[in-house]
């Protein structure tokens, strides 16, 4: 064992010589690092470089995801932009290449002052080793935990150069979707007294008025607690380990009130250490004949899956690219979101407590069966303690966390050995957390395999919830069969939502609905495809690089599908959709959604015969063409009308008439007329200048009588001036690979994104997009 060690140190010394060898003459200059907060941000200037590319090592700034970046020598066939025809990950991977690269990074820092100085790395894909000033800190395999390393020890004397080294190594197929590859989290230096607080360590669990803090603190030390409103106002204050409230505040989905709970560490009444913890106050119950009650009110879960990238971004967890992506999903009518199938970023959570969103958080897509090559499966039996571990520590203190999930469509789980890693699972959440509902997400066995599905009884046993992917059907057999199992469809397609959404409305026990997915996402390519084609497959290959199976498309914008969950869950009286010529030709995935749109602009079709559906709850529905009534049809069981209409320029307008078919909702479309000019929309006015800021600018082409042209797929150039460089460009097209990271985009739709970085400069940022023949769009952007 000794002779083992003493092998792979050296190895590992060779490999950093190496690394460091070569990247020795390209450092930046040492960042000086003041230690004037608890946690300083260290994600500037890193120093990084491929294996394959030692030539090349350039200064990059995090969150970074090298696999998003463009590749060298492109050309129109097997290199496109960061796709690769020829990539080991193939569609699974969205054609993107990971490999091993290296970071470095080097700084200075005044005296520590008796403190400790610890790095924390929110997440590295994948299988991290960690140097500073070359003694190897450690190794991290899982790509989605968080983890920390104190680096007292070994730093040299204040004003000495001290230099950080970090090798990720992302090789063969790690996973079944896109993952991205480097440090794509933020990292933070923590800066803690001699006797400090671990927040890892502290737990807030809140009963009707009472907040109680657990935490092992140092001897002869105390606790003082104060907690304050959202308006900084002191309203409870105890020197032990509880707080009364009065009339408390309750945290809900509607309602996400946020307390902050101030934790000092105190000894001979000195404050040595304090932190402050965001607290939402909310009860959680469920019960087989009651289903989930959120401070008395019972909730239905309407969610989304979501995997962790951020489209034209990649996997790097900018923090309005995590903000934007969760207010997308409220605005479309979610309020619950499963993060399928790891732990998501620690900013995500702020923001899903801040704005009401419920998660599911979700812990392993493997246990000890693979289901890739080199997936998480080859580590789990030596990590999945410490790493669920570290996932509850990090995650228990967030009011919108209602549930835990160990697992996803789990193999073993039927088998023995499947059950005691279940009960190991289980049991170690349950040491760090007893508030909240444990569950997994299982699937039926695949047909033609012994095991069956009532096999996995026992393993549900053990759960407080049942995880059902894609088996609705079997909610109210199952719970003949087993009387006090409660429910939930982790997964279930967009065109099964009706059936599965009347069984939640309808079956105490079912506690709600995740749709695969709320948006799309890289990988998995064309799993939601709908094709004029005679064949189909489950997937698509190159040169589709997305899923396609999303509620939003990459971009955020809204599909077909998101208009009738829209009927279906009552947020919309009535929603109009025009298919696609070829109809007829149509094959449509398991997780797929017909080709039509809310679009009434086919040049290219006129007096050609289009299928119009209709999504309402209502009795009728009655279509006119340009102030002629065609038809009134009554609503089918599935909430559709269908027409059949020729294609003349003007409006269709379907409206909704109830049972006396008096009019309670209506929606129209309107034919366009050319692409005339670009129209830019910003998320916001201002930003910060901060090298991490970043401004969503939709890219809109535009008639002349200010309607989006929806079959406008433009080329167009982006210039952009002012203290802001392109993150990232693109359309949500599943299948026209290109560069995100060029200034310039072909639209989708008549839709495009820019996305803005900003420089750390305050100024002016312009944006100008212009295109052949249409009136160039113009924005400005204020970084302050």
């Amino acid at each position: 064992m000794i002779v083992k060690t003493f092998l792979r140190q050296l190895f590992l010394s060779t490999c950093l010589l190496t690394a460091l060898t070569s990247i020795a003459q390209k450092s930046p200059k040492p960042t000086h690092i003041p230690l004037n907060q608890r946690e300083i941000r260290f994600d500037d200037n890193w120093l990084f470089q491929k294996d394959s590319l030692l030539t090349n090592a350039r200064i990059v700034q995090l969150p970074h995801d090298w696999s998003i970046e463009d590749l060298p020598n492109q050309n129109d066939s097997t290199i496109i932009g960061p796709f690769y025809k020829y990539s080991p990950a193939k569609e699974q991977g969205a054609y993107t290449l990971g490999g091993t690269a290296w970071y470095k990074k080097s700084f200075t820092l005044p005296e520590l002052q008796n403190h400790h100085l610890h790095i924390r790395f929110d997440g590295v894909y994948m299988n991290s080793d960690v140097w500073i000033n070359g003694h190897h800190l450690g190794n991290h395999p899982y790509g989605y935990t968080p983890f920390t390393y104190d680096l007292t020890p070994y730093l040299l004397p204040a004003g000495k150069v001290n230099t950080i080294t970090v090798k990720v190594k992302n090789e063969g197929i790690t996973s079944r979707w896109y993952t991205g590859s480097g440090i794509y989290r933020h990292v933070f230096l923590v800066n803690l007294p001699e006797l400090h607080l671990n927040v890892a360590d502290i737990a807030i669990t809140s009963k009707s008025d009472t907040i109680s803090v657990n935490t092992p603190i140092p001897q002869n030390t105390s606790l003082h607690l104060r907690l304050l409103d959202s308006s900084n106002n002191i309203i409870a204050e105890s020197n032990s380990n509880s707080l009364h409230i009065p009339n408390p505040i309750p945290w809900s989905p509607d309602h996400p009130y946020l307390y902050k709970t101030e934790i000092s560490l105190i000894k001979d009444n000195i404050t040595l250490d304090k932190v402050i913890i965001p607290t939402g106050i909310r009860d959680i119950k469920i019960g087989p004949k009651t289903g989930l009650f959120i401070n008395g009110t019972r909730t239905l879960l309407k969610g989304a899956n979501i995997h962790h990238d951020n489209g034209l971004l990649g996997a790097a967890a900018f923090d309005r690219a995590e903000e934007r992506k969760i207010v997308l999903l409220k605005e479309n009518g979610f309020n619950a979101i499963r993060t399928s199938h790891n732990p998501p970023s620690p900013r995500f959570l702020e923001v899903c407590d801040s704005l009401g969103l419920l998660v599911i958080d979700e812990a392993f897509d493997t246990w000890d069966d693979e289901k890739t090559p080199a997936d998480y499966s080859h580590f789990f039996r030596e990590h999945h303690i410490s790493d669920l571990e570290a996932i509850v520590r990090r995650d228990r203190n967030h009011p919108s966390v209602i549930m835990w999930s160990i697992g996803n469509e789990i193999p073993e789980r039927a088998e023995f050995r499947g059950m005691l890693i279940t009960k190991e699972l289980i049991a170690t959440i349950r040491n760090l957390d007893t508030t909240r509902p444990i569950t997994a997400a299982f699937n039926n066995f695949p047909p033609g395999t012994p095991t069956k599905w009532e096999d996995a009884d026992p393993s549900l046993a053990l759960l407080d919830v049942a995880g059902y992917n894609y088996m609705w059907d079997h909610y109210f057999l199952d719970k003949k069969r087993v009387k006090d199992r409660v429910m939930m469809g982790t997964e279930t397609t967009a065109q099964d939502l009706q059936n599965a959404w009347n069984h939640v409305e309808g079956l105490n026990f079912v506690l709600g609905d995740f749709v695969w997915s709320g948006m799309d996402y890289l990988g998995e390519a064309g799993i939601g495809h709908s094709i004029h084609a005679e064949n189909d497959s489950s997937r698509l290959t190159w040169p589709w690089f997305n899923a396609w199976c999303g509620d939003l498309d990459i971009t955020g914008e809204k599909k077909p599908q998101s208009y009738y969950r829209d009927v279906v869950w009552r947020r919309s009286p009535i929603e109009i959709m025009v298919h696609a010529p070829d109809a007829a030709n149509e094959k449509t995935s398991y997780w797929g959604w017909p080709d039509e749109l809310p679009r009434w602009s086919y040049p290219d079709q006129l007096k050609r015969p289009m299928k119009v559906r209709v999504f309402t709850r209502a009795k009728y529905v009655k279509l006119e063409q340009n102030g002629e009534v065609l038809a009134t049809q009554e609503t089918a069981t599935d909430l559709t009308a269908t027409f059949e209409v020729k294609v003349k320029p003007g409006t269709i307008v379907a409206n909704a008439l109830d049972r006396n078919k008096k009019p309670i909702g209506v929606r129209y479309l309107v034919s366009t007329s050319e692409p005339a000019a670009i129209a830019l929309r910003a998320d916001t006015s201002m930003i910060t200048a901060d090298p991490e800021s970043l401004s969503y600018i939709n890219v809109d082409i535009m008639d002349a009588e200010g309607n989006v042209v929806p079959y406008a797929d433009l080329p167009l150039q982006i210039n952009i001036s002012g203290p802001a460089t392109l993150a990232g460009a693109g359309s949500g097209c599943p299948n026209r690979m290109a560069s995100f990271q060029q200034l310039k985009l072909t639209t989708f739709r008549g839709k495009g994104l820019i996305i803005l970085r900003n420089t750390g400069h305050a100024g002016k940022i312009k944006v100008e997009v212009s295109g052949e023949n249409l009136k160039t769009g113009h924005i400005s952007i204020k970084a302050k």
